[in-house]
């Protein structure tokens, strides 16, 4: 027997079958060609990650400067933003009598949220009461009857069923209802949503809308950029400063006083609509010139000149003969 046929080929699989070897390269092919989308596989989830960081920044800036607005208006620029929405309710909060507070937070399901605010009253401990006719006219009272006829028929039984549906949906809508703290607190809230009419506060929290605040403050260009997502050249100037981290009181009423400052322009950079006759003969053209434009202008000044002094050199000896064509007339020789 020859050794020959025992030694071990190489490139020959151990099983020596021709169908395995070719299942065996097929392997090693395999992975190469899954390369390329794995490479892709990596930089779309790398892009993700890069898109993701991104937007948590943003939206981490946005927050930031949106929390400053809302400490802005709550400690600085109050009455000019209620002045804007109810001119009634600012002459309230300014009265120191009235004792009022006014509250911003923040509100909404999504990102970014929308600013809301809502006016407190101090009691200072004693309280106030409210009196509706719901609470003190009872069904078994002479006063409902009264009510009955004065309000009429059809606004009465509307009053009475719109009452029935509150029930229905809320369970909690009248002091006998009220049995745990939660029964309070929702009966609470019921109060400040419902009308004076329906026997509530109407004292809800309202949407503070891009229209309530005045343009000349830095918080309408952050509420802007919060709804629209375009940041002002004005906004772009004080960024840098607004997203520091205060350190010290210093900064942080530095920055609130940045975003609540009413700024008007200048009166030195509005020009005149209209000048005198004599002040616009006086100005000069500022605009810019090329050399070859120069060169044109002056060649046409010195055309239009050449022009005119031939014109005249022309008009003068026709009228030196008319002239004296004139004159033999007048003194004929003899």
């Amino acid at each position: 027997m020859n050794d020959s046929s025992k030694t071990k080929d190489p490139g020959v699989p151990k099983s020596g079958n021709r169908r395995s070897g070719k299942g065996h390269k097929a392997r090693l092919e395999a992975p190469a060609k899954t390369k390329p989308i794995r490479r892709r596989v990596t930089r779309d989830c790398s892009a993700q990650i890069i898109q993701r960081a991104w937007f948590s920044h943003a939206h981490k800036m946005i927050f930031q400067l949106l929390k400053l607005t809302i400490c802005a208006a709550e400690f600085c620029v109050t009455y000019d933003i209620l002045k804007k929405v109810s001119p009634l309710e600012a002459k309230l909060v300014k009265d120191p009598s009235m004792k009022c507070k006014v509250r911003f937070r923040f509100s909404g399901e999504t990102f970014p949220p929308f600013i809301v605010f809502k006016i407190f009253l101090h009691t200072e401990g004693h309280g106030y009461k409210y009196f509706s006719g719901r609470n003190l006219l009872k069904p078994s009272s002479e006063g409902i009857v009264d009510a009955y006829k004065m309000m009429g028929k059809n606004k009465f039984y509307h009053q009475v069923l719109e009452d029935e549906h509150l029930f229905q949906k809320l369970k909690v809508t009248d002091e006998i209802d009220v049995v745990t703290m939660q029964d309070y607190m929702q009966y609470s809230s019921l109060l400040d949503e419902i009308p004076a009419s329906s026997g509530g506060r109407n004292n809800y929290w309202r949407r503070l809308s891009l229209e309530n605040i005045p343009r000349t403050m830095i918080m309408y260009d952050i509420v802007d950029y919060a709804e629209s997502g375009v940041m002002s050249n004005r906004l772009r100037k004080e960024m840098k400063y607004l997203l520091q981290k205060p350190k010290t009181e210093e900064i942080r009423r530095q920055q609130l006083r940045i975003v609540s400052e009413i700024r008007r322009p200048s009166f030195s950079s509005i020009q005149p609509i209209c000048r005198s006759y004599q002040k616009q003969d006086q100005v000069k053209h500022l605009g810019r010139r090329s050399k070859q434009a120069q060169m044109k202008v002056e060649k046409m000044k010195k055309a239009y000149l050449a022009k005119e002094k031939t014109a005249s050199e022309v008009t003068e000896p026709k009228m030196d003969k008319a002239g004296t064509k004139d004159s033999s007339l007048l003194h004929p020789s003899f």
